[in-house]
């Protein structure tokens, strides 16, 4: 169960992201947190609300790509004969490119990396969170810049698979 202290703290992240919705599933429970607004323009305080149980439930919203993002994703695309593969955040929180400050890079643009790869750490609730390859391949582009916070499908890495 969530104490008080905990959504406190949830609703402070939602609060101080601009988040519009964070959902958490923790030890058999689920928390589904929205932020509403209001009709006169002003927006609503985030509330929380019971979200049904995870069976087979699948994620169809997807938050907009950064800014810049879209000059580079079409640049990616330009040559249609290599398939790309898109890594999305699995959770939201905030992205990081390397272990700690000052640490090299995970991957960089033209790194090559295998199933199984870290590719960068997602820090949620202030767990640290390796997030690893799913492909075979060579970081194509990075979505998200090193510090910054990251939503549940954001896109954060495309690689050209092998």
């Amino acid at each position: 169960m969530v104490d008080i202290g905990q959504l406190k703290q949830i609703l402070e992240l939602v609060r101080e992201h601009e988040l519009s919705e964070l959902e958490l599933e923790s030890e058999g429970v689920r928390l589904k947190v929205r932020k509403e607004t209001l009709v006169a323009g002003g927006a609503a305080a985030p509330r929380a609300e019971p979200a049904a149980p995870p069976a087979g439930a699948v994620a169809t919203g997807m938050a907009p790509a950064p800014p810049g993002a879209a000059p580079r994703a079409a640049e990616a695309q330009a040559a249609p004969e290599i398939e790309l593969a898109v890594v999305k955040s699995p959770i939201v929180g905030t992205f990081y490119r390397a272990a700690e400050p000052g640490a090299r890079n995970f991957v960089e643009i033209g790194s090559t990396v295998k199933k199984g790869d870290v590719l960068c750490i997602i820090e949620a609730m202030k767990l640290m969170n390796e997030i690893e390859s799913e492909y075979d391949g060579e970081i194509a582009n990075a979505y998200v810049e090193n510090g910054q916070p990251v939503q549940y499908a954001e896109r954060l890495f495309a690689i050209r698979t092998r």
